[in-house]
């Protein structure tokens, strides 16, 4: 068996800590971002509104009357044309605006992750192995397959919006592997030496890294969904980041569809670990504390697209679920390797 090559995990380690460092001021970015433009938004929407007020009383109520609706209908009209205009826009297609701040976090971010992929692979090369072998690697790969995943989905729709809380994420699963997990460069135990580590983790990372989107827009959507009652109601606009977040029902409709595919790698995961615990032990489930907390996850997001696909599950309680579904994914990867003993007891702490 090759020996450890220390000096790339040292060269691993600086590149983590530069990747850090770049992702922190990325943040950062991503952060100014959202205070700057809402201003910007609270600004127009005043002058807006002075404009609004001083329109004749008389033109509203005919501009109502013509469109069917008559007078009682313009409450409701009106809150709802209140929260448009409270809202970003909810196809998530770049404008013509330029957000400096969310270029440079941008930028930041991809030059974080590629430091931060350079991280990983020095850390395998190392090793002579995959980079995914203990906590500790678990946490630094899939930290770079979210910051990844998500730079990717930038290509399509502009969900800059999701950057603070995104890197934020990205930030905690990097101090966890260095705070909470510090493991040296060492070969596999003799159970994870086969080519379905490669398998079953790799498909088990990308899962978890579309969960973890998912997570972001789910706490998002309740956030946005309180504050569009508020505004219906005549209440205050509370929250003003949210001015850049499309509305609720935008980000639940795109956490769904994410959340289909992120639960059919989780049951390629699943089926993956049953055929690579037959070859390793001879049966294919046994119950184990992991496999059991494996298939949890699974029934909590079936739950959720089930019950959301034909159960009218909208709306809060579809959110709910989705979050509910990655606590469990986050219990699985942190407690259960920790403190709960079994086969599956390869954390490296």
């Amino acid at each position: 068996m090759p020996s450890i090559d220390q000096t790339l995990a040292e060269y691993s380690e600086l590149f983590m800590l530069l990747a850090a460092f770049t992702y922190t001021v990325a943040f950062l970015a991503f952060c100014w971002d959202l205070a700057r433009s809402s201003r910007s938004l609270a600004s127009l929407e005043e002058r807006l509104a002075a404009q609004q007020q001083q329109q004749p009383a008389r033109e509203m109520v005919a501009a109502g009357a013509s469109a069917g609706g008559g007078t009682d209908a313009l409450p409701a009209e009106r809150g709802d044309r209140n929260v448009a205009a409270h809202t970003a826009d909810d196809a998530m297609q770049y404008s013509g605006t330029r957000r400096n701040a969310a270029r440079v976090g941008v930028a930041l971010t991809v030059l974080a992750a590629a430091i931060h992929a350079a991280g990983v692979i020095t850390r395998g090369m190392a090793a002579h192995r995959v980079p995914w072998g203990n906590m500790y690697e678990f946490c630094t790969t899939g930290a770079l397959v979210v910051s990844v995943v998500f730079l990717i989905a930038l290509v399509k729709k502009d969900l800059r919006f999701l950057g603070t809380f995104v890197i934020g994420l990205v930030l905690i699963m990097m101090m966890a592997a260095t705070i909470g997990f510090p493991t040296p460069v060492a070969h596999l135990v003799p159970a994870l030496q086969s080519y379905w580590l490669i398998i079953h983790v790799s498909v088990a990372v990308l899962a978890s890294a579309l969960f973890t989107l998912t997570f972001a827009m789910s706490v998002l959507q309740l956030l946005q969904s309180r504050r569009e009652a508020k505004i219906r109601a005549g209440g205050g606009n509370t929250m003003g980041f949210l001015r850049l977040v499309p509305s609720a029902l935008s980000l639940e409709n795109l956490s769904y569809r994410i959340n289909a595919v992120g639960f059919v790698l989780w049951t390629f995961t699943v089926i993956a670990g049953a055929i690579w615990a037959e070859q390793a032990w001879g049966r294919y489930w046994g119950w184990d504390t992991k496999e059991v907390w494996s298939f949890v996850i699974w029934v909590v997001y079936a739950g959720y697209l089930h019950a959301r696909a034909t159960r009218g599950w909208t709306g809060t309680r579809a959110a709910w679920l989705s979050i509910v579904g990655y606590l469990c994914v986050v219990f699985n990867f942190t407690i259960v390797n920790i403190f709960f003993s079994g086969l599956h007891s390869y954390a490296g702490v």
